[in-house]
């Protein structure tokens, strides 16, 4: 499985969901809040391409956006391929 990167703040309802989607999926990540891990936002825009809210989401070193995008990722049946997981009942042949 990917190693999956979340920047996050303690107060984002978006940050909660779409960390209760990962936890559905029995996805194991690492979360940053921005706000109190020194330096940690400015990271977060360099390596999401500018984007300064949160959450943004990393599979590895694929940038997933944020919380819509992670969901729309789901949705499309692409999120469970790009973590290498079978998750969500996903098969691979």
């Amino acid at each position: 499985m990917q190693p999956v990167t979340i920047y996050t703040t303690a107060w984002c309802p978006y940050c909660s969901a779409a960390k209760s989607l990962l936890k559905q999926k029995g996805v194991a990540f690492t979360e940053i809040d921005v706000e109190r891990v020194k330096d940690s936002r400015e990271a977060m825009v360099q390596r999401a391409g500018g984007r300064t809210s949160v959450p943004q989401i990393f599979v590895g070193s694929t940038h997933v956006g944020g919380c819509d995008d992670l969901y729309a990722l789901d949705r499309a049946g692409k999120l469970d391929p790009l973590l290498g997981s079978e998750a969500a009942g996903t098969a691979h042949a």
